[in-house]
């Protein structure tokens, strides 16, 4: 079989649900690129080679007790060997270096596979990588020292609770992260007082208490995503965007949205805009009596919003948006980062068929997904330590928030997925038609406060700064430290290493560009963007009722929706 036949075999394979992620087919095509280009595959191997030489002479000098370089080291990321006996111990340390040579040499030659598309050489870096995390030596007892260390230390009392935390989360179903009993939303997340002034089958919209006498003319409407539930920003008094908000003297309203169901399967994207974004405005403008509001977006919500931005710029000649912040919000999905693996025609249609059955997108299945972007930290760290060190995970409100999983309507999950991130057409001027009007983003010309995160896997900054580039906005852009949800919720109270970098962006600026000339800050960006939007925002009245005849209290914060399993 030529390599060229093996290859529409394998697209096959996807085809008939044999491989429907895409997780071997790009590690064959791997293997046959390196196959068809023998010079190349003989220089790697040499390399190897070398590197194996340069080993074998450490351990030589490491067990003679003389003193050595380490041939491969973990990247400063890395945690896995952080303990001392992978230094101080040859045995483990070559062990450990053994690891390391065979994982770095397999990426790097990955990444430079010949005759395949840049996609393609990350799409297999990628899940070699996945494989490679999975057999680390730190994953199993017999090679793990700390784990049997600690077996010994406490005669086997770390084993047989490694077992139970094993069984428990066995029959939950979950390698979970955070106990499911630590935490309890309006109880000790998401305890900010409010109403809910609004509900229909998409979404609640929240306004809360305010916390000052008088609040700005101009309130914040926040438009959170739908992939996940809304109290990210409202995990407690000490990291909430909400209450920070509500300090500052604004009036804040947020979406909850619906947790969807089978019968919502013909949900589509188009509702998320004219029966959620469209109505949580709409909301915001009657209690308050103002003009307009202040639009806020984070992550697909953010998305959304540029979508509903560039839709009401066409319909409407009063806008009722003053300005727009997108928190790591993208727009151009040419590279959406590590998620790409699991975004293909094959797979695609895989999901789409699994959607079909179902009405929705299971929400487990998508945690799964983004849990595998970062499988060390966020599967591998919690087998090993409850596995096979008896410990219990520590309570972390982002964590349990995390697992706290939402479905996606077929229809608007599979839209979403060909339009936004298969074909890329939010940023093709009129190649989209939402609520009955083609869009454009060049059509934004209110102020944009736009936020991307440096170590943000999910939007990566670079992607997200494009959005400069598209509309007609005076735009401040911000690149803050950590990632895609630290770099969000960023209190001032936060540790000192946090800082962010701040300037104007310009249409034609590459993310470099602007990277040189912006300033950098300590500290959180949330004190930024209140400089930026206050001037804004109108004189300071006195604060009015938290619902109105039009939009009476229904329910206190934070609601019904969210409770939704």
């Amino acid at each position: 079989m030529t390599p060229q036949a093996a290859l529409r075999a394998m697209d096959r394979a996807v085809e008939a649900n044999i491989d429907p992620m895409g997780m071997v087919t790009p590690l064959l095509h791997a293997q046959l690129a390196w196959l068809s280009h023998p010079q190349e595959l003989s220089e790697a191997l040499s390399g190897f080679a070398n590197d194996l030489l340069q080993l074998q002479w450490h351990a030589w000098r490491r067990a003679l007790g003389m003193p050595s370089a380490d041939v491969e080291r973990p990247h400063p990321d890395d945690t896995r060997f952080a303990d001392p006996v992978w230094q101080e111990t040859v045995g483990w340390d070559i062990l450990k270096e053994s690891y390391l040579l065979l994982t770095h040499h397999l990426q790097d030659r990955l990444y430079e596979t010949p005759g395949m598309s840049s996609k393609d050489r990350r799409r297999a870096a990628f899940w070699w990588r996945k494989w490679l995390n999975a057999v680390a030596p730190t994953n199993f007892f017999w090679s793990n020292p700390v784990a049997i260390r600690k077996a010994f230390e406490s005669r086997g009392e770390s084993l047989f609770q490694g077992l139970k935390i094993f069984l428990d989360d066995l029959e939950a179903g979950n390698v979970r992260m955070t106990g499911p009993d630590d935490f309890s939303v309006g109880k000790n997340l998401a305890t900010t007082p409010g109403k809910v002034v609004f509900r229909n089958r998409l979404l609640e919209v929240i306004h809360y208490a305010p916390t000052t006498a008088t609040v700005y003319q101009t309130p914040i409407v926040i438009v959170t995503p739908w992939i996940n539930k809304f109290y990210i920003l409202d995990l407690n008094p000490q990291k909430s965007l909400v209450g920070f908000l509500l300090d500052q003297g604004y009036s804040v309203f947020i979406t909850s949205w619906k947790n969807p169901t089978a019968e919502m399967r013909d949900v589509a994207f188009d509702d998320y805009l004219s029966e959620g974004i469209e109505r949580i405005v709409a909301t915001a403008r009657n209690i308050s009596g103002a003009r307009q509001v202040h639009a806020v977006g984070y992550c697909i919500g953010g998305a959304a919003l540029a979508a509903y931005m560039a839709w009401a710029n066409c319909r409407n000649a009063a806008m009722p948006v003053a300005s727009v912040t997108l928190l790591a919000s993208l727009v151009d999905y040419h590279k959406p980062g590590d998620i790409e693996v699991f975004v293909d025609e094959g797979s695609l249609k895989w999901l789409s068929r699994s959607m079909a059955e179902k009405g929705f997108l299971d929400g487990r299945e998508m945690a799964a997904a983004f849990r595998l972007l970062r499988s060390n930290s966020l599967i591998w760290h919690y087998v090993v330590h409850g596995y096979l060190y008896g410990e219990k995970p520590a309570p972390f409100d982002v964590l349990y928030w995390n697992m706290d999983a939402t479905r996606m309507p077929a229809k608007m999950h599979q839209w979403y997925l060909r339009e936004f991130y298969l074909n890329n057409n939010l940023i093709r001027k009129d190649a989209l038609t939402l609520a009955g009007e083609r869009i454009d983003l060049a059509l934004i010309t209110q102020p944009l406060y736009s936020v991307a995160a440096k170590d943000d896997h999910i939007a990566p900054w670079r992607s997200v700064f494009r959005i400069n580039n598209y509309v007609s906005s005076s735009t401040r852009q911000v690149l803050t430290s950590s990632g895609h949800i630290l770099g969000i919720v960023n209190p001032p109270v936060a540790p000192p290493r946090r800082e962010y970098w701040a300037g104007t962006a310009l249409r034609h600026d590459s993310s470099e560009s602007w990277h040189e000339r912006a300033e950098h800050h300590q500290g959180s960006w949330w004190t930024d963007w209140m400089a930026w939007l206050q001037p804004q925002s109108g004189r300071k009245v006195k604060a009015g009722a938290i619902d109105s005849k039009e939009y009476p209290a229904l329910v206190d914060a934070p609601g019904c929706y969210v409770m939704e399993p």
